[in-house]
C-alpha cells in the first residue's frame, strides 16, 4: 500500500503527505522519553498495527528531548546495536542536543541523523565527493527576471569537476551545478529529485542577519528522505542540506 501511494504521488507529481494514515511517513512515528522506552519493550504498546502490513516502517524521531532509549532504538532501526556501548550512546545524545541548540532539527530530518550516527559509529562521515569550492551569483537587468548562476568545484571518484549551473534562484542554480558534477561520477543521481524545500528563520530579532534553517526533501522515485542545513544565510544553510541529501541517497544505493 505504501509503495503504491508513493508511486501515485510520483506519477501525479504531488509530494506524498507525511501525515496520511497508514502510508504516510509519520503514520508510525514515535518520539522521545517514556514513549520510546515503552516502544523498546514492546512496539505494539503504541501502534494500532504492524506497519509492515501496509508496507510502511516504524520511525523513531530524534530531538533535543532525546534520551538513551531513543538513540538506541534509532540505531537498531538503522542496523546498529548501540546497547552495549554506553559511552557511544552518551556521545551521540550530547552531540544531537548540542547541534539542536544551534538550530538543527533531527526530528524532521532522519537522513541527516543517519549520517551523523554513521559518523559516530564508524569514525567517519559517509562521503562520495569532496567539495573544493562553490559560489553563486544572481544577476538582474531592468525589465528582465533575475537569473542565478552557480559554479561548483569538486572531486568525485578520483576526477576533478568544475561545473556551472543556472536556475531561477540561487539554491536552484546550486542544486543544478552540484547535481551535474556528481552525475558524471554517479549516474544514479539523475534519478534524485528535490521535492520539498522549507526555510525557517530561527533568530528573528536579528533581521536579515538571523540564523536560518533549511529542510530539503529528496526523492528517487521509490522513497524520499529529509536533510537539514543551518547557516548564517539561506544559501549556506541550503548548501548543507543539498550535500547531505545527495550523500544520503548515494549511501543508500551503494549500501543496498
Amino acid at each position: 500500500a505504501t509503495r503504491i501511494a508513493h508511486a501515485v504521488a510520483d506519477v501525479t507529481n504531488f509530494p506524498p503527505a507525511s501525515r496520511q494514515p497508514y502510508v504516510g511517513t509519520s503514520a508510525f512515528a514515535h518520539k522521545a522519553g517514556l514513549h520510546a522506552s515503552a516502544i523498546k519493550v514492546d512496539p505494539n504498546l503504541y501502534q494500532h498495527m504492524d506497519p509492515a502490513g501496509v508496507g510502511n516502517d516504524m520511525r523513531l524521531l530524534v530531538s533535543d528531548m532525546a534520551g538513551r532509549a531513543s538513540i538506541e532504538l534509532k540505531g537498531r532501526e538503522l542496523g546498529y546495536d548501540l546497547g552495549g556501548d554506553k559511552e557511544l550512546v552518551t556521545r551521540i545524545t550530547d552531540r544531537v542536543k548540542a547541534l539542536e541548540s544551534r538550530g538543527f532539527t533531527f526530528e524532521a530530518a532522519d537522513a541527516s541523523f543517519e549520517l551523523l550516527l554513521t559518523e559516530e559509529v564508524e569514525g567517519a562521515r559517509p562521503s562520495y565527493f569532496d567539495v573544493e569550492s562553490w559560489r553563486v551569483i544572481t544577476e538582474t537587468r531592468p525589465g528582465e527576471e533575475a537569473v542565478s548562476e552557480a559554479t561548483v568545484k569538486l572531486r568525485a571518484a578520483g576526477v576533478r569537476y568544475v561545473v556551472t549551473g543556472e536556475g531561477n534562484g540561487p539554491v536552484n542554480a546550486l542544486d543544478a551545478a552540484l547535481r551535474e558534477a556528481i552525475i558524471q561520477a554517479y549516474p544514479e543521481v539523475s534519478k534524485f529529485e528535490l521535492i520539498d524545500y522549507k526555510v525557517r528563520i530561527l533568530d528573528q530579532g536579528h533581521g536579515t542577519d538571523a540564523i536560518t534553517r533549511v529542510l530539503i526533501e529528496t526523492a528517487d522515485g521509490e522513497t524520499s528522505w529529509v536533510t537539514v542545513g543551518v547557516g548564517a544565510n539561506v544559501i549556506e544553510a541550503s548548501w548543507g542540506a543539498l550535500v547531505d541529501g545527495l550523500t544520503f541517497g548515494l549511501r543508500r544505493r551503494h549500501r543496498d
